[in-house]
C-alpha cells in the first residue's frame, strides 16, 4: 500500500495498515494474544512467539512510526521515558557523558541525572540553541550523546538541527532530537542530519490524552539491533491496545497539527498584545528569537505557547483561573491544557540548570473554537 502512499498525509493513514487478509477488514485487528502457536518447535508464524518479543499490532505501529519520520527502524515503548531509557542504555556505557539541552522535559533530566548518573553516566547542560556554546562545550570534552528538544519544553527555544548535527558528528557524538512538540507533521529531524528521533507518543501522536507511550526512530542498523534487544530483554513494550490507540491517533496527525498551530498562533498573538503579560514564548511570533530558523526548519509552529506573567504568584493565579484550559500535566491532546511547570512537569529540576522560571505558564492549545479559547485566556488574565 505504501508504494502508492508517499505523501505525509497518506503515510499517516496507510503505513503499516494493510487490510486483514483473512476478512478484508480495512482496519487491522487488535492482537491481544500473549503467545502464538508454533508449527513445530521453532516454527514461528510471521516471527511471532511471545507478546513481549513481538505483537502484530505493535509491529504495525512501529512501521507507521518509521514511515512518518522517514527512518528505517521504528520502536514503540510503554512510555516516552521507557523509550529514552532504552536508547541511552543502548548508546552509553559507564563513564560516557550526555550533553543535554538546558531547556528540556524535567523527566529527561531526572532520568539521566538520578537514574543513569549513579550508574556512571555523566551529564552536562548547555543552551542548544546557541551553537557557539555547544561548540565550546564539545571542545571542553566530547560527549557520547548530544540531546536536544526543538522546540524545547517549555521555553520553546529553537535549535538548528542541521548545524547541531554537523558539529555533533564532528565530535563523534550521537545526535538525538526529541521531536515531541513539532511531530513529523511539522519537522523531520532525520532528514536534517539527526541520528535518532525520540517521541512521547502520549502527546501529539496519540493526540487524545487516552494512551501513554513512547517511540524511537533511527537509521543505524547496529544501534537499532541493540535497541531491539533491550526492548525485548527489559520489556517496557507498548501493549496491543495502547499501540492500536496510538496508531488511530496518528492517522489524524496532519489535520490536527494544522488546527493546533492555527489556534496557538491566535492565542500567542492575543497574549503578546496584553499589558498583563511580560513575555510570550512562541516560535510563530516575529518577536521570537528563533522565528526565522523555525520558519525554515518547520512547516508550522505547533500548538504550545508559554507565557511569562509579572510574578510567580500571578502565574499560579492565571493557571488556576482558566476554565476551558484544564489544569493538568501533559500536552498534545485535542483538548486545551494549562500547566505550571515549576511545580508540575518540571518540579524535579528545581535548583538545577534546567529549572523553569516561576513566572512561566505553559499552554497546550487544543482544537476547540478559537474564540472560546481567547475568551478563556482573557478572563484568566483578568483574575
Amino acid at each position: 500500500m505504501t508504494e502508492y502512499a508517499r505523501g505525509f498525509e497518506s503515510l499517516v493513514i496507510h503505513a503499516g495498515q494493510e487490510f486483514d487478509p483473512a476478512t478484508g477488514a480495512v482496519i487491522p485487528p487488535v492482537h491481544f494474544s500473549t503467545t502464538f502457536a508454533q508449527d513445530g518447535i521453532g516454527g514461528l508464524r510471521g516471527g511471532y512467539e511471545y507478546g513481549r518479543s513481538g505483537n502484530p499490532t505493535r509491529t504495525a505501529l512501529q512501521t507507521q512510526l518509521a514511515a512518518i519520520e522517514g527512518g528505517a527502524h521504528g520502536f514503540s515503548f510503554s512510555s516516552g521515558l521507557a523509550a529514552e531509557d532504552v536508547l541511552l542504555r543502548a548508546a552509553l556505557q559507564p563513564g560516557d557523558e550526555v550533553l543535554l539541552g538546558s531547556d528540556v522535559y524535567g523527566g529527561t533530566h531526572r532520568l539521566i541525572a538520578r537514574v543513569l548518573g549513579p550508574w556512571g553516566v555523566g551529564l552536562r547542560v548547555v543552551d542548544m540553541s546557541d551553537l557557539d556554546a555547544v561548540r565550546a562545550a564539545l571542545e571542553e570534552s566530547a560527549p557520547k550523546v548530544l540531546w536536544v528538544e526543538t522546540p524545547s519544553n517549555p521555553l520553546l527555544r529553537i535549535t538548528d538541527i542541521a548545524g547541531l548535527a554537523a558539529i555533533g558528528h564532528e565530535a563523534g557524538a550521537l545526535v538525538v532530537v526529541d521531536n515531541t512538540f513539532a511531530t513529523p507533521a511539522l519537522q523531520q529531524p532525520l532528514a536534517l542530519g539527526a541520528d535518532v528521533v525520540v517521541h512521547s507518543t502520549t502527546k501529539y501522536l496519540g493526540g487524545h490524552s487516552d494512551v501513554v507511550g513512547g517511540g524511537l526512530v533511527l537509521n543505524d542498523d547496529a544501534l537499532a539491533e541493540m535497541i531491539g534487544f533491550l526492548q525485548f530483554a527489559a520489556g517496557a513494550v507498548s501493549g496491543p491496545l495502547d499501540a492500536w490507540l496510538t496508531t488511530r491517533g496518528i492517522k489524524t496527525l496532519a489535520v490536527r497539527m494544522q488546527r493546533h498551530s492555527e489556534n496557538a498562533a491566535a492565542v500567542a498573538a492575543f497574549l503578546e498584545g496584553s499589558d498583563r503579560v511580560a513575555r510570550v514564548y512562541y516560535p510563530g511570533l516575529a518577536s521570537h528569537p528563533g522565528h526565522e530558523l523555525a520558519a525554515r526548519q518547520m512547516s508550522g509552529f505547533g500548538g504550545i505557547v508559554s507565557v511569562a506573567l509579572e510574578s510567580g504568584t500571578a502565574a499560579r493565579r492565571f493557571a488556576e483561573s482558566t476554565r476551558l484550559f484544564q489544569l493538568a500535566e501533559s500536552l498534545g491532546g485535542v483538548e486545551s491544557l494549562v500547566n505550571y511547570p515549576d511545580a508540575m512537569t518540571h518540579a524535579s529540576v528545581r535548583g538545577t540548570e534546567a529549572a523553569v522560571p516561576v513566572e512561566v505558564v505553559r499552554l497546550s492549545v487544543g482544537i476547540e473554537s478559537v474564540d472560546d479559547l481567547l475568551a478563556d485566556v482573557e478572563q484568566a488574565l483578568g483574575a
